[in-house]
């Protein structure tokens, strides 16, 4: 007799979009984790490692939310589930972060852009997530808003002193928003895990497109009627569905390298 009900759809795509939620953080938190000692100020280099720090631990939290309907939903005596297991024992295609996460730090330029468009994306979609049906899922969303309102003002802030900075700043925030907008828009496009989850992606674009057109706007990136431009713009998908750069294999190889040379090593 199995001590555990049997897994149903609803409960699979939950666990879908939780590890989504704690994919994306993870990784961009990994990426975000190569300028550790390598920031242009020491200031700075602080402040992108507590950037890190936070992503870390939204991930954490959903990563055991994940491993929790795992072990409820499943008879798995001698392999339950765990953040650990999660984290580090599953293969690229098992992986549901955004594509935009795992594209390289590049300059400084690149890495503050990635976090403006992620943090902002971020943000709505957590004041939308902290009133889900799902508690737990509310909870978390609930808990991250105050570090991601900071994540907001940092790689805003940033955005604005590059953007309206010195000439070379200026095209290397321009060379950014070429290479990174046509990975936004993915953020909107849901894939059939996230339909359920009571989101609303035509606000959550809409509010979105709002505060990332008026900062880029004050920091002469942008000019009033570009919208529709960068809107008609090809973009990139297929992380959410685990289809993924040549760049996730490499991230992997380094997150995973310890837990899979030595399994079940702790601290």
């Amino acid at each position: 007799m199995n001590a555990h009900p049997p897994i149903n759809y609803s409960t699979i795509q939950l666990v879908k979009y939780t590890l989504h939620l704690a994919d994306s953080n993870l990784i961009l938190a990994q990426r975000n984790g190569e300028w550790c000692a390598h920031g242009p100020v020491l200031e700075q280099d602080i402040a992108i490692t507590n950037i890190t720090l936070d992503l870390i631990g939204q991930s954490r939290n959903f990563y055991q939310y994940a491993a929790q309907l795992i072990n409820q939903s499943t008879e798995q005596p001698n392999n339950e589930a765990t953040e650990d297991s999660l984290a580090y024992l599953r293969t690229e295609r098992e992986f549901k972060n955004l594509l935009i996460t795992e594209l390289p730090a590049g300059d400084w330029a690149q890495t503050v852009l990635r976090q403006f468009f992620y943090s902002y994306y971020q943000l709505g979609l957590y004041e939308q997530l902290q009133n889900s049906t799902d508690a737990q899922i509310a909870a978390i969303a609930a808990k991250s808003i105050k570090e991601t309102k900071y994540h907001v003002k940092w790689s805003s802030d940033w955005v604005l002193r590059l953007g309206d900075g010195t000439e070379e700043s200026h095209q290397r925030m321009l060379k950014a928003l070429e290479m990174l907008w046509q990975y936004t828009g993915e953020m909107f496009a849901p894939v059939e895990y996230e339909l359920n989850m009571g989101i609303d992606f035509k606000e959550l674009k809409e509010g979105w497109e709002q505060q990332v057109f008026a900062v880029l706007e004050a920091a002469t990136l942008f000019q009033a009627g570009d919208g529709a431009q960068l809107n008609s713009a090809y973009m990139q998908a297929g992380g959410k569905t685990g289809v993924h750069t040549e760049r996730m294999g490499f991230i992997l190889t380094e997150l995973q390298y310890l837990q899979r040379t030595y399994p079940g090593a702790i601290w």
